[in-house]
């Protein structure tokens, strides 16, 4: 009976082996590895590893981490994370399978990191990391809808006639030292208390000056809810081409959880010399002003992953702010008009305007908005404000060049234009670190355009506003609450305006 039970079938065993020999994986090799056939200058030429993908993370000796960027026919170029002196030719490079990410996640706010989200501020771990890929898709047409809702500035001369608006992206470019990042970190504390994360992204500056913003930050209590993304001018230049894909991805997080936060990549003017230097050393061919044919995708591809998505895809947002560096005011060069395309618009900053005395120096002619009145709230773009401010700064800046030659031959009408254009330019001055709530700025604002400004000397112009602001705060609260409430500027409001308005003119002393 045992032996009955014993008995084998020699066709079950045959089909058995088979089928063992067909379902056979070979699970060897599991790291593919290659050698260094060259290494300088950030760059690594790696033989072997014929299986790599683009974009994938690669291991070296000594920690050294490296990112594939060119796949060759016989050879892979990889740019290097880290000091490439720690790495010799005939070392060898293991595959790790994984797309180069960073950490994202709210254990990021208040810290100073890299661009892989390492803490570089001596503040110990994040607290719960989450990781994101570093380079993702942007969202399609259909996952996104309209920007509508305004991200105010905090600065009048931009929330009054360039609105941003959340998942807009807005160009801020100038000369070196005319306040650009000025107007980009006014804008990040002028987001306290409205729930919007903020990322900036220090690419290719100096270390002392990176230090200066965080203490910046830091005094104006915006520091708890900013992450900044430090990439010096001492950090390689595959560091500095990497850290406004960590900054997107950064942002991303909140804008993907039906969250909104501001990106400022300060600024893209370095990044895409950075990208040049990798490009050149990868033996890529040079094209106009020996920037790599895809410099324009680089950066595109960049800002397209600021959105405000749908409401199906739960309506957070991303806002970027990126930054350029013009020479000598010259917008029509590569990178500048590059970006200028890819952007819903741009803010001008002169710096004859700077060093004539106005801050911020937003050229009010070749700044604009191309979202226009759609980022704005009703009780700002009401034409006893905005659209009235618009109109009298174009005529102000038309007869501004006659008014050269003296004012004395000029019919009155044209007089009180340049009267009027005077007191407006001097009103959109603003202090830096000082940005002012959106109620504040549209009494501000309606005071100047309707004409409550004229019997004041231009130099009484910042002292008349700033006590006015405090009277209205003081004897009448409920203007500047319905403003922000209601968003409107109903005729019995505007009446009230006015009243207030001319019970202040009535006390002040000039």
């Amino acid at each position: 009976m045992a032996l009955d039970a014993l008995e084998v079938r020699a066709d079950e065993v045959s089909e058995l082996l088979k089928k063992q020999v067909l379902d056979f994986k070979r699970e060897v090799d599991i790291y593919e590895t290659g050698t260094i056939i060259q290494v300088g200058d950030g760059i690594a030429r790696v033989h072997g590893l014929s299986n790599v993908m683009a974009g994938e993370l690669v291991e070296l000796p000594n920690d050294v981490v490296g990112m594939v960027l060119n796949l060759e026919e016989d050879n892979v170029g990889c740019i290097l994370f880290g000091d490439d002196t720690q790495v010799k030719e005939g070392d060898s490079v293991r595959r790790t399978q994984k797309i180069a990410e960073c950490t994202v996640g709210d254990g990021l706010l208040g810290r100073v990191v890299d661009p892989l989200g390492r803490p570089v501020d001596g503040k110990g771990p994040i607290e719960n990391p989450e990781t994101r890929p570093i380079e993702r898709k942007a969202p399609g047409v259909i996952q996104r809808q309209p920007v509508s809702e305004p991200m105010y500035t905090g600065l009048k001369v931009i929330d009054s006639m360039f609105a941003v608006g959340r998942g807009q992206r807005e160009l801020i470019i100038g000369d070196r030292q005319t306040g650009k990042t000025a107007v980009a970190v006014d804008a990040i504390i002028n987001q306290k208390g409205q729930d919007v994360a903020c990322i900036y992204v220090a690419i290719g500056q100096k270390g002392s000056t990176v230090a200066k913003t965080v203490k910046t930050l830091e005094n104006a209590g915006a520091m708890e809810y900013t992450v900044v993304v430090s990439a010096p001018a001492s950090s390689p230049a595959p560091m500095q081409y990497m850290a406004p894909y960590a900054g997107a991805a950064m942002g991303e997080f909140y804008r993907d959880n039906g969250r909104h936060a501001l990106a400022v990549y300060d600024d893209l003017s370095k990044h895409a010399v950075a990208y040049r230097q990798l490009s050149l050393n990868l033996r890529r061919p040079p094209g106009r002003e020996a920037y790599p044919g895809d410099v324009f995708y680089v950066h595109s591809r960049l800002l397209e992953r600021a959105a405000k998505m749908s409401d199906d895809a739960g309506g957070g947002s991303l806002t970027a702010l990126p930054v350029i560096e013009t020479q000598f005011g010259d917008v029509s060069t590569y990178i500048p008009t590059n970006v200028i395309s890819i952007t819903d618009g741009q803010i001008y900053l002169e710096s004859n305007l700077f060093y004539a005395g106005v801050r911020p120096a937003v050229n009010v002619g070749l700044s604009v908005s191309r979202v226009g009145g759609a980022a704005q709230i009703p009780a700002m773009s009401h034409r006893h404000v905005s659209k009235q401010l618009k109109v009298a700064l174009a005529r102000y800046r038309e007869l501004e060049a006659f008014a050269r030659f003296g004012t004395s031959g000029l019919d009155k009408s044209t007089q009180q234009e340049l009267h009027l254009g005077e007191r407006l330019v001097e009103l959109l001055k603003q202090d830096q670190y000082a940005p002012l709530p959106v109620e504040k700025q549209i009494i501000s604002i309606y005071a100047g355009v309707n004409g409550f400004l004229n019997g004041i000397d231009v130099e009484e112009v910042r002292r008349f506003e700033k006590e006015l602001l405090e009277f209205i705060e003081m004897k009448n609260p409920d203007i500047g609450d319905e403003i922000r409430e209601k968003q409107k500027l109903t005729a019995d409001l505007e009446k009230r305006i006015v009243a207030a308005i001319e019970a202040f003119t009535a006390t002040f002393q000039k």
